[in-house]
């Protein structure tokens, strides 16, 4: 039978779905500063699956998902939900939202047109 390795975070129950499947599997557990990389890096698996997401079914359960890690985010950080929506009220007033659908097609050198 063929390993796969992985390497990588995954929720608390895969292992047990795993075992459940007929399969094996083996565990760690993160260091602080491991986990919190660890974190960002599923971010970044979690929005790129949101992106290739073809039906509305599927961007909502990868969305779902986005919002699990970015949960973990905040408890690992100890930041509240508020600041987050504070800051992001704070960041709409300076730079807007994303309602007119604006696309920046250039700038010239010296324009802040970064996000």
């Amino acid at each position: 039978m063929t390993r796969h390795y992985y390497h990588k975070l995954v929720r608390d129950r895969i292992p047990e779905i795993i075992e459940e499947a007929g399969g094996r599997c083996e565990t760690g557990t993160y260091a602080n500063a491991d986990y919190a990389r660890a974190l960002l890096d599923k971010l970044i698996e979690e929005a790129t699956e949101a992106r290739r997401a073809a039906h509305p079914d599927d961007l909502v359960t990868e969305l779902a998902d986005v919002f699990e890690v970015l949960d973990a985010l905040l408890a690992a950080h100890n930041i509240t939900p508020e600041q987050v929506m504070f800051r992001k009220v704070a960041r709409r007033h300076e730079r807007g939202g994303f309602e007119a659908r604006t696309q920046l097609l250039w700038s010239e050198p010296g324009a802040d047109g970064g996000e």
